[in-house]
């Protein structure tokens, strides 16, 4: 089974860093912290490059805004070394949950476990 995680990990990105980017990672890649997740964020020794390797699935939307901010060069500094102020009003991050269990689901919908009876709908019946 070990080969064959080699070889996923080899062609596919999907399953975690690939073997060239555990590669490059190791040979210029300095740490420069990790966030809540557990996700690890990567520059070159020059800064010209930033990187993330997941902890666990890679998607996107689990990268807070602060460290998406510092990943696209808006901030200079990382959130470890500066963080950034919340309003109080602000809601904390939540990954996109679209196409889980726990994706939203209005009061109306067929997922929902009780879906809420409709009044606004009237079935056609032909006579």
């Amino acid at each position: 089974m070990g080969i064959l995680n080699t070889l996923l990990r080899a062609v596919t990105w999907w399953n975690g860093q690939t073997l060239n980017t555990q590669f490059y990672t190791w040979r210029r890649g300095v740490k420069v912290g990790e966030d809540a997740q557990g996700n690890a964020f990567y520059t070159t020794k020059d800064g010209k490059r930033r990187w993330v390797i997941f902890n666990g699935e890679v998607e996107a939307s689990r990268i807070s805004p602060d460290w998406h901010g510092w990943l696209h060069h808006t901030f200079k500094d990382t959130p470890k070394d500066k963080p950034m102020v919340h309003k109080a009003w602000e809601k904390p991050h939540q990954e996109n949950l679209t196409g889980t269990a726990l994706a939203y689901a209005p009061a109306g919908s067929i997922r929902r476990a009780q879906p809420a009876a409709r009044k606004d709908y009237e079935p056609w019946t032909p006579e």
